[in-house]
């Protein structure tokens, strides 16, 4: 009997591939959206790769002076008095060294200083008067620290301190000026308090760095940088101490994107991550680093290790030193803070690119493919030795990427996921790229309109902006000439001038600058300038240096951004020529004879910036100003303005500007012109202000 033929049964690998590709999806994603970040095994991989290749070690910037147990053995236990690290730090400034560190926080006075022993000594009136006319072992640290590049430690604090935040200006720019810093600066690592020394050492230090290093593993792998400390911006130890040996005034954050990309100290600039720290890349700990504090005291260490451009004084005592693990083993901290100026100087810090994510699920991906497609074709043991082998080659893309450009590539978790990968992702992942390109397609067509309406709306609040600072014809009166110009570097600006009659004999006027760029700075800026006015004309009367006292009162009460304001601001007698002014921290205006035509700066009076120090008492100065003299105040929009070179305009060149100006109207005129003569072309890096008064004497007829 005949029939149809049995059909061919066909081996079904589609449920196979099916899970595979369920599986590949899952892991590709997962590494893509940089999830396995949060996994310890990336950064047991990472520290792998570190034990492996330790840094080598080519140079040394940075000495420690090691307060170690043969020093404690001769020189006493610790705490010791702060005359003998006083003692300590004159030995080592010996040796000219670029900063010295002190990584010791002192948040108490000494208490074996001799005012404080002197109330536990029963003594007769004599000796205590000799104990008392001694100077405090404080005070003897505290002129140690000021003779020297000195920079002292910061810790983060959990609770707030009693001493008030100290660290020097740092400014968040953005290169492209279309973000906001603001998103920048919340995503920088934050404490709400900071524990720092005793007030009269920090007021002699030329520093202050934030040696905290969260951990929560463990392990120190990154260290910050820069930091939020209570809504400011300070600096990491090494930062500091970098800044300190480079004489430079302030430090500068670039920022992209709502995140930080790099810290500049002068010419030289350090990548951060997004919150403000760098990864180092530890060499193992090096007694070469090390010296005894007390070789130093009794001089027998040896001058080359003095001699380099760093040196830190850190307790590495067994009993006493602050010890922590890193990528490579134990070491002291202190000797974290010296391997970070080591990887500053050689810009040897370990990066995780950007694109690292998409890499790994490149890497991932190719291989899972590979293995989906040998499945039903190969044996076990085929199948086995090619997985292996794509694990191996995993392994050595991502060690090849550190050794090489000192990349961080997790080799671990796409090696792990690749041994449960059996399925396809080609075509599941071409779909995904699809739908991601329309839907940037619809958010970029969304962005070009709302920048549109953004653009219109800026252009609108430049010109209120401008419309609300005061024009020369405001103040008509023969005897006085005011000329002013402002131009902000954006649309709108952190820049304000102003002047106004007090009364009929008496002109008040006055030029500010306000922390930062942009929308955010021009409205504190408007706030900042009616306050100021308010203040003044609610007490014509009153001190100036009492009237902007009160402004800094007034203008810091709701200043949660953490702005800060420089103001230069006078009250010019229109009968006397007498003038009266004050200098908050803003750059010294000058001063022309008009009989000479020579010009001085005018230095005295003042104090911090607004917003920088609460309930400072600033204090006024005077000076006469003859018949046709003029004050000329600028911004530092003008002393900082770059031509394509990168060259600064510099405060030279305004001067032989202001000598051969005859009026204030000129003056102005012939500065603005000048600056954008130097620019050529240039984009402004900040905004430039300028206002000029001429006296033309009691007497002066129009």
């Amino acid at each position: 009997m005949t029939g149809a033929a049995p059909e061919t049964p066909t081996l079904r690998t589609a449920p196979i591939r099916a899970l595979g590709a369920a599986l590949l999806i899952a892991c590709v994603v997962t590494l893509a959206l940089d999830v396995a970040r949060i996994s310890p095994l990336s950064e047991a991989c990472f520290d792998a790769y570190q034990r492996l290749s330790p840094r080598t070690v080519t140079s040394l910037p940075a000495t420690i002076v090691a307060i170690d147990d043969a020093s404690l053995a001769k020189l006493g236990r610790w705490p010791w008095p702060r005359t003998l690290l006083a003692s300590l730090v004159d030995a080592i400034a010996v040796f000219t060294p670029g900063a010295i560190g002190l990584d010791i926080v002192m948040p108490e006075s000494d208490p074996l200083s001799p005012e404080r022993a002197l109330a536990h000594v029963d003594a007769d009136a004599t000796l205590r008067a000799q104990i008392a006319a001694l100077p405090s072992n404080d005070a003897v640290l505290a002129a140690a620290l000021q003779a020297t590049p000195s920079v002292l430690a910061m810790v983060g604090a959990i609770a707030p301190t009693r001493e008030p935040l100290r660290t020097m200006p740092i400014l968040v720019t953005d290169p492209r000026g279309d973000a906001d810093t603001t998103q920048a600066i919340a995503n920088v690592a934050d404490y709400p308090a900071a524990l720092s020394s005793i007030p009269v050492l920090t007021a002699a230090a030329h520093g202050f760095g934030l040696i905290s290093a969260d951990d929560p593993q463990g392990v120190v792998r990154k260290v910050p940088l820069v930091a939020n400390v209570a809504g400011t911006l300070v600096p990491g130890f090494a930062v500091e101490m970098w800044r300190v040996a480079l004489g430079a005034r302030a430090l500068r954050v670039a920022a992209d994107d709502g995140a930080l990309r790099s810290v500049r100290i002068g010419r030289d600039a350090f990548r951060v991550d997004a919150n403000g720290t760098a990864r180092p890349w530890f060499s193992a700990s090096l007694p070469q680093r090390f010296v005894s504090a007390a070789d130093v005291l009794d001089g027998s260490a040896a001058a080359e290790q003095l001699h380099r451009s760093f040196v830190l004084i850190g307790v590495t005592g067994l009993a006493l030193g602050d010890y922590a693990w890193t990528p490579v083993g134990k070491m002291p901290g202190v000797e974290i803070h010296a391997q970070t100026l080591e990887n500053m100087a050689a810009h040897a810090f370990l990066t995780r690119p950007a694109f690292a994510p998409l890499v790994e699920a490149f890497v991932l991906l190719a291989a899972g493919t590979l293995l989906i497609a040998l499945v039903p074709r190969v044996s076990t043991g085929v199948f086995t030795a090619v997985g292996g082998g794509a694990i191996v080659a995993i392994v050595a893309l991502g060690y090849a990427g550190f050794r090489g450009e000192r990349w961080l590539f997790d080799a671990a978790t796409p090696a792990l996921m690749l041994a449960v990968v059996f399925a396809t992702l080609l075509g599941l992942q071409l779909a995904a790229v699809t739908r991601h390109r329309k839907a940037l397609s619809r958010v970029l067509q969304r962005e070009r309109e709302e920048g549109a309406r953004v653009a219109g709306e800026l252009q609108a609040a430049r010109n209120i902006q401008l419309g609300t600072l005061p024009h020369a014809n405001t103040v008509s009166d023969p005897r006085v000439e005011i000329a002013a110009a402002m131009e902000p570097a954006q649309e709108v600006g952190g820049d304000l001038y102003d002047f106004y009659r007090l009364d009929d004999d008496r002109l008040f006027f006055m030029l500010g600058d306000v922390s930062g760029k942009g929308l955010s700075a021009s409205i504190f800026m408007a706030v900042s300038k009616a306050l100021c006015k308010s203040t003044v004309l609610g007490e014509p009367a009153a001190d100036l240096g009492a009237l902007l006292s009160r402004a800094n009162g007034e203008v810091a009460r709701d200043n949660s951004a953490a702005f800060f304001v420089t103001v230069f601001a006078a009250v010019l007698d229109l009968r006397s020529g007498v003038l009266d002014y004050c200098n908050a921290g803003h750059e010294n205006p000058w001063q022309r004879a008009k009989a000479t035509g020579a010009l001085a700066r005018l230095a005295d009076g003042g104090g911090p910036p607004l917003c920088v120090v609460d309930d400072f008492a600033y204090r006024a100065a005077r000076v006469r100003l003859a018949p046709g003299d003029f004050i000329c105040v600028v911004s530092d929009g003008v002393t900082e303005a770059n031509d394509p070179a990168r060259t600064m305009y510099g405060v030279a060149r305004i001067e032989a500007v202001l000598a051969s100006a005859a009026s204030a109207q000129a003056a102005v005129d012939a500065l603005r012109a000048d600056v954008h003569a130097f620019a050529k072309g240039a984009g402004a890096y900040d905004d430039m202000t300028l206002l000029a008064v001429q006296w033309h004497g009691a007497n002066a007829e129009a």
